[in-house]
């Protein structure tokens, strides 16, 4: 069977949105890559074919953009197929919080802090696992939790407009155990200045996902960590107005919804 016929010709996804993208096995193809966002990435395999995920950054401009797959056979002949991924505009709020003011008029040492840390997440968020560590859906961290609040809105902190926001929040009391969304490595887990206590996870594919202000850190880096695992407690770490846990999700350097995760059986 050609590939040509193996992909659908368009896909339509909202800004902050993580894509699945799937392609049916075939006897001879060997391999499927995909390049989006100026990085390629590859498939990987399951039981029904290949899959991988892409991000729509919550900053992506609207409209048709193009992604290149390119499918190796065993004989060693490539086809090229180019897919049009529309992005659809999402309208997020404005959110006015009030902080200690050294997380907003930051020192000179906590400048070169953050500034510091701010590279070490980008390279970690840079790393391409080959291969999906999970093999069962993704869920929520904290049970019986249904919805998070927050995701998209831009932050004024103390009158001084930043960034949106980049995760979802999640009402959690100090002490509530924290537990892994899926089966991943963790690749950072360490105090930031802006981010408290924090627990980073490569689940493979670019896919990350992150635990954010927590009062306690309960894995190490480089620990495998199953679904569901306890990887920390709740807490009011770093630049935060109380307790709750900050739950985000990357796929390498895209900001999406920790919630579209679920949207789809991985």
């Amino acid at each position: 069977m050609n590939a040509l016929v193996l992909i659908v010709v368009a896909v339509a996804a909202f800004q902050g949105q993580a894509v699945k993208l799937t392609v049916p096995s075939e006897a001879d193809l060997r391999s499927v890559t995909i390049e989006w966002n100026d990085r390629v990435k590859p498939f990987a395999r399951d039981e029904d074919g290949w899959f991988t995920v892409i991000g729509v950054d919550l900053g992506a401009k609207p409209g048709e953009h193009t992604a290149d797959l390119l499918f190796t056979y065993t004989d060693g002949r490539t086809t090229r197929v180019v897919r049009t991924i529309t992005v659809q505009a999402k309208e997020y709020p404005t959110t006015s919080l009030t902080v200690a003011p050294k997380y907003v008029e930051l020192s000179t040492e906590n400048q070169e802090r953050t500034a510091r840390e701010r590279k070490e997440i980008g390279a970690a968020y840079w790393k391409m696992t080959p291969e999906a560590y999970w093999t069962e859906p993704f869920a929520v961290p904290i049970p019986g939790i249904t919805g998070g609040r927050n995701f998209g809105h831009r932050r004024i902190f103390n009158d001084q407009p930043r960034a949106p926001h980049s995760g979802a929040d999640l009402t959690a009391t100090t002490g509530t155990e924290i537990h892994a969304s899926n089966r991943g490595k963790v690749i950072l887990a360490k105090n930031l200045f802006f981010s408290g206590n924090a627990v980073f996870i490569d689940h493979g594919l670019g896919v990350f996902t992150v635990y954010l202000h927590l009062s306690e850190i309960l894995v190490a880096p480089g620990a495998m960590v199953e679904k569901g695992e306890v990887v920390g407690l709740a807490g009011a770490t770093g630049r935060v107005t109380g307790p709750h846990l900050h739950w985000g999700a990357r796929i390498q350097k895209a900001r999406v919804d920790p919630f579209s995760l679920l949207e789809w059986q991985l």
